[in-house]
């Protein structure tokens, strides 16, 4: 189906909801680090992963359990354990146990409506971030939340269902002449902020180029499901942007506060990110100000159109006012009018007055003034 017809229908009169913007009610009475999925489940399993490695060794295992994950804490590789889908509140309780994370961490990783931070605790750093990706078939942006937990030799990921933007990094893992095997676990915690980092840009050139789009189509049809369009990227980008904003705090404060888990050698690197989350701020805002530049674009093709149709219209009355004030004075009370006494004279006058209207109608259609 055409995307145009689809945002034509589901867009145009879509009022803003809390489901835009992630809202959903919290259970209430409950004590701090009470362990309740806040979103919505989005796999039917949970799977974990893990990926262990360092400079001249490299393992990957799939769906394995959390009790084999445990024996890579203390190890002197760095492993990656990532666990797709956080609804079963019983596995992140046991993630808890295993790798000695505090309860209020845990209710934040199963709060997907979290708002983007990181939190130094005993032993650990929590990041949590946005990642998006676009669905082409109906230009919408879907915000998934991921949550990291840095430990000194070990990288915890957590997400709400499989599938992620991460194919680059395992990629680079695998070459053993990389410069991700030679490092520690605060460089792959870097590595794989930067690749959410990266997929908001490419995310932005789509949006882009639909907005570009957007503008020609204003330009020559600005018809009522163009400006539904116009309206459909302006939540889009509000939601970018509640996603993006906080990211700046979270890296400025992973290099600038100086964390236990971050090594200064990777410090540079958060720096050279913090400047990627700026562009992306950057392009959010100047996009925000096309849409609106849009929107006020709309109004003006709209009155300039308004303004063409009066003008015809208004020669059209122009020249049949002059008529309409001799018809008027003298009448058709003339004697010798050849139609006076035909039968079906009467029949003929409404034939030809309904046929100006069905041709005034289809010329009006023509003109897309109807």
């Amino acid at each position: 189906m055409d995307p145009k017809k689809i945002l034509k229908l589901d867009f145009l009169h879509r009022p803003i909801t809390t489901e835009l913007f992630g809202i959903r009610a919290k259970k209430v009475g409950l004590p701090p680090g009470s362990l309740i999925h806040v979103g919505k489940q989005k796999t039917e399993k949970p799977v974990i992963s893990l990926v262990d490695y360092y400079q001249d060794y490299f393992e990957t295992r799939t769906d394995i359990t959390i009790e084999e994950t445990t024996a890579f804490k203390e190890t002197e590789t760095v492993s990656w354990i990532n666990l797709s889908g956080i609804h079963d509140t019983s596995i992140i309780e046991l993630f808890g146990q295993r790798f000695g994370i505090h309860n209020l961490a845990l209710e934040d990783i199963l709060n997907t409506n979290h708002r983007p931070k990181v939190e130094e605790m005993d032993g650990y750093s929590l990041i949590i971030l946005k990642m998006l990706f676009f669905d082409d078939d109906i230009q919408n942006i879907e915000a998934e939340q991921i949550s990291l937990i840095l430990g000194p030799r070990y990288v915890l990921t957590f997400q709400e269902k499989e599938g992620d933007v991460f194919d680059g990094v395992r990629e680079r893992l695998q070459r053993s002449n990389g410069r991700i095997r030679h490092r520690g676990a605060d460089y792959l915690a870097y590595a794989l902020i930067d690749s959410i980092v990266d997929s908001y840009f490419h995310i932005l050139e789509k949006v882009g180029d639909n907005l570009a789009q957007l503008e020609e189509d204003l330009l020559s049809s600005p018809e009522q499901s163009t400006l539904g369009r116009v309206h459909h990227y302006k939540r889009q980008l509000m939601l970018l942007r509640k996603s993006v904003w906080p990211l700046r705090e979270v890296i400025s404060e992973l290099y600038k506060e100086e964390s236990p888990m971050i090594r200064e050698d990777t410090q540079v690197f958060l720096r050279d990110l913090y400047d990627h989350t700026i562009q992306v701020l950057d392009t959010v805002e100047i996009f925000r100000d096309t849409v609106s530049g849009l929107q006020d674009l709309y109004m003006s093709a709209v009155g300039n159109r308004m303004n063409e149709i009066m003008k015809v219209l208004t020669i059209m009355a122009s020249i049949f006012i002059p008529l309409t004030f001799i018809a008027g004075i003298y009448g058709m009370n003339f004697e010798y009018i050849p139609e006076l006494k035909w039968r079906w004279g009467y029949f003929a006058i409404w034939g030809v007055m309904l046929g100006c209207v069905a041709g005034m109608v289809l010329y009006f259609r023509s003109k897309k003034w109807l």
